[in-house]
């Protein structure tokens, strides 16, 4: 079997939402909000039909009536007749009008509906195959807890099988191995994929992310064709590769589409987790710089007007004492009261416990200051 060419596949419509609806897992949700605005979509288109078809119905129907209206009139040689006969081939020729607009309306709604794209609704409608299926049972919604917990019970047990069949690239070997792996077919597996995706980008490797988008739109394809014709996904898995396999090229660029939209979606996801990261890892750092009083050096620096950044850069109390003697008296205090705050200055000690100088507080600096001045 030739290898599919992946870069055609450009044009269809299924659902992948990524709410979140847990801080690391997409659940099923993944692909709700795009398939109800798809059907709401289809149920729209198929309405307009609908009344384009009942209108074209009733034009034809009061045509047919004037029609044998008309020929009745017809038999009679009256005046009185005459004049009714003007007003029924008016009224016909206006209703022929009609009954050419309404069809070309229809004819335009026809080409349209061809021109839709393909999705899983209506490429589960199947013609010239047939697949015995175990019709799967109506089941209580489950709570976020016990699916949260199904899934890491699941992914515990078969995540070695499941990161397998995400690196499968050929047709045959995906479908031989959920063949023989049938427990795969499964939400579980799909969520895994997704979560397994955003991480690859996270790390940079986008080649091995793009192999692993492909089979998650592949395993995201077979539960959509289960929930469509409500049978397990186990049982329909091979009716979609035999679709696919069999596909023609419109349904490959619609499959291609999904994947690239799919991907960009990763992404995105993979960018705010980035960014969500490093925001973390700068709070945290932060954190660790701040000095007694709750202040960041950093930022307490920055704030310093530039002749005390100057003091603090060079260590030159001198120059400090000089600033401060330049300053108001008020706006001097507060300046280093922050910086003891921040831990850029050790308040109200000559010695450390190791006997090092420190460095002078504000009223320290301040009192050397007037006493040099005295001398």
């Amino acid at each position: 079997m030739s290898r599919i060419d992946y870069s055609v596949w450009d044009h269809i419509e299924v659902s992948d939402d990524e709410d979140d609806t847990h801080p690391n897992i997409d659940t099923p949700s993944l692909f709700r909000w795009r398939h109800q605005a798809r059907v709401e979509r289809m149920e729209e288109f198929q309405k307009k039909g609908e009344e384009i078809n009942k209108s074209l119905t009733d034009c034809r129907r009061k045509l047919a009536e004037t029609q044998k209206k008309l020929q009745e009139l017809s038999i009679a040689s009256s005046d009185d007749t005459k004049v009714e006969l003007n007003k029924v081939q008016a009224e016909e020729k206006k209703l022929k009008k009609e009954e050419r607009d309404w069809s070309k309306k229809m004819e335009e709604h026809r080409r349209e509906e061809k021109k839709m794209p393909w999705n899983v609704d209506t490429l589960s409608r199947d013609g010239f195959s047939k697949s015995i299926v175990n019709v799967k049972p109506e089941t209580g919604e489950e709570t976020e807890e016990e699916k949260e917990q199904k899934h890491k019970t699941f992914v515990e047990k078969y995540e070695k099988q499941i990161k397998h069949f995400g690196m499968l690239r050929r047709w045959d070997d995906s479908q031989k191995y959920l063949s023989d792996n049938p427990h795969l077919v499964c939400e579980e597996t799909a969520n895994y994929l997704v979560i397994m995706c955003i991480d690859l980008e996270v790390e940079e490797k986008h080649a091995l992310m793009e192999q692993v988008a492909h089979q998650t739109i592949v395993m995201q394809f077979i539960l959509e064709l289960a929930k469509s014709l409500k049978v397990d996904p186990r049982g329909c898995f091979r009716q979609f590769f035999t679709k696919i396999k069999t596909a023609d090229q419109q349904y490959q660029d619609a499959f291609n589409d999904e994947l690239e939209s799919f991907k960009e979606r990763v992404r995105g996801r993979a960018k705010i987790r980035i960014e969500k990261a490093m925001k973390e890892l700068e709070e945290e750092e932060r954190q660790k710089r701040l000095g007694p009083g709750g202040l960041d050096p950093v930022e307490v620096y920055e704030s310093l007007p530039a002749e005390m950044q100057k003091c603090f850069d060079e260590k030159d109390i001198q120059m400090l004492q000089d600033v401060i003697s330049k300053m108001d008296p008020t706006e001097a205090k507060h300046h280093m009261k922050r910086c003891i705050d921040s831990g850029l200055w050790v308040p109200n000690a000559k010695v450390d416990v190791e006997g090092k100088d420190e460095e002078p507080t504000y009223e320290e600096v301040k009192r050397e200051q007037e006493e040099a001045k005295k001398e």
